[in-house]
């Protein structure tokens, strides 16, 4: 055993080596060392379980290949890109809505340059950075002024703590939704401190619910979207207008979360028919919150939009300032938003649209090379077939409505080998992720953003042999 413990080289003979020099000039000497550390006492371990020295060591560089491998993969990225075949475009583990290039060149401006977040260049003054969100915002929307904080979550956290703090907040009952990971509405208001008034049924909230609840203690009436699930059959709910009324008699406010928040009209893309945050507006809602990675289709933020007088508390108030955006996400959200002054060319700009407003015509023609492709790598085993399928917008966004769809799906005898072709699709270099249903994998066409590029990468592969 020692003299097989003595054939292992100490660091400072490694490093003393060309091939340790040559990582030392490329990692670093501190992280060399501790990988070579690392190995060494591995190897050790390894000497003592198996009383013979493994075969890194017998051979010329295997130390050395060793330490290199494990170098580069401290320098890889562990959230890395991936091709979204699963027919969810907005998929919310994968991301969400892609940006725009005027929001990446935005943002990487932003990145590599100083910027005036917080400074009025023409006055030579400091300013406030939500100006130049706010400004086109009351453009878009016909809003006073708008508030931006770091997603829509926080935005409701920032209205509930700013007005309704130690008092009631009125929600039908129906409302009360659960958003991703088993977050609540229920628990933000917990967290903000107010009390939670619930009226009206699952399936059926009146007006006269919300008018019964008010007393001295309400704060205000909140209207929540139900954009992750829809209420069929027999249902009754309270429309946005009739409670800016209600509030108007009783001079409360009225706070709508819109969640998924469009602010185009999906219909004229022959999509879906979702609310849109300019009818808010219009209706006389006090402050609307949406977000900005879904339907958007630029970076994560939250938007609260309304009054100025109340936008100014919101801002006022000392969550604003844990919960803000920096430079990178204002940057990127202002690009996106300009595309709006531009509605003929949303379609052209916003990759979520491009996705989305694709035509069968189009979806047919790249599933015919998709498959193409795959028959070249894919062996006998594997059965692949054209077939049309049903997208979805994704990220609680008109969860009913499924938009048609073409893709390529794979079956085969055995279930395991098409759980093991779904395995080995994740180990590309740009991991492909599909769905599993009915039995097959299904490679939807409609949420690919990269459809090229993973044409490419599958070309270059050697063929699937499982």
């Amino acid at each position: 055993m020692q003299n097989l413990f003595r054939a292992i080289p100490s660091v400072d003979k490694l490093l003393k080596t060309p091939q340790g020099s040559a990582l030392v000039a490329e990692f670093g000497h501190h992280a060399f060392v501790d990988q070579a550390r690392s190995l060494i006492e591995q190897i050790r371990h390894q000497i003592q379980q198996d009383q013979s020295l493994p075969d890194v060591i017998q051979t010329e560089n295997g130390i050395f290949d060793v330490i290199s491998d494990r170098l580069q993969a401290q320098k890889q990225v562990a959230i890395k890109k991936v091709f979204n075949l699963t027919g969810t475009v907005l998929h919310t583990n994968l991301g969400r809505g892609l940006w725009s290039q005027g929001a990446i060149a935005a943002a990487t401006d932003a990145m590599k340059h100083n910027v005036a977040l917080e400074f009025d260049i023409d006055a030579g003054k400091r300013s406030h950075r939500d100006l130049y969100i706010s400004q086109l915002l009351q453009q878009i929307t016909g809003a006073e002024a708008a508030c931006v904080v770091n997603n829509n979550a926080a935005a409701v956290l920032l209205m509930l703590a700013t007005f309704a703090q130690g008092k009631e907040v009125i929600v039908s009952r129906g409302e009360l939704v659960e958003i991703g990971g088993a977050f609540r509405i229920p628990d933000i208001m917990q967290q903000a401190g107010c009390k939670l008034v619930e009226v009206g049924t699952t399936n059926r909230t009146h007006l006269r619910d919300y008018r019964h609840a008010i007393n001295e203690n309400t704060a205000f009436l909140m209207k929540i979207h139900t954009s992750n699930f829809h209420i069929q059959g027999f249902t009754a709910s309270v429309s946005e207008e009739e409670l800016v009324e209600l509030g108007k008699e009783f001079d409360l406010p009225v706070i709508s979360d819109l969640g998924s928040g469009s602010l185009a009209d999906l219909t004229a893309f022959n999509l879906p028919e979702e609310p849109m945050v300019q009818q808010k507006i219009a209706e006389g809602v006090d402050l609307v919150s949406f977000s900005g990675d879904k339907l958007l289709s630029g970076p994560q933020a939250g938007i609260i939009i309304g009054k100025k007088a109340l936008i100014d508390r919101l801002q006022q108030h000392p969550l604003k300032r844990v919960l803000r955006c920096d430079k990178v996400i204002l940057s990127a959200l202002e690009a996106t938003l300009r595309h709006y002054l531009f509605p003929d060319k949303l379609a052209e700009n916003l990759p979520t649209l491009q996705l989305l407003t694709q035509s069968l015509e189009n979806l047919q023609y790249k599933a015919e090379q998709l498959k193409t492709t795959l028959h070249k790598r894919l062996d006998s085993r594997y059965l692949l077939q054209i077939e049309p399928s049903l997208a979805q917008i994704g990220s609680g966004a008109l969860p009913t409505e499924q938009i048609p769809s073409i893709a390529v799906t794979i079956s085969a005898s055995k279930q395991s080998d098409l759980l093991d072709l779904e395995k080995h699709f994740k180990t590309y270099p740009q991991p492909i992720i599909a769905r599993i249903h009915q039995q097959k994998m299904w490679l939807d066409l409609r949420s690919v953003a990269e459809f090229g590029e993973l044409v490419e990468m599958l070309e270059t592969k050697q063929a699937i042999k499982l």
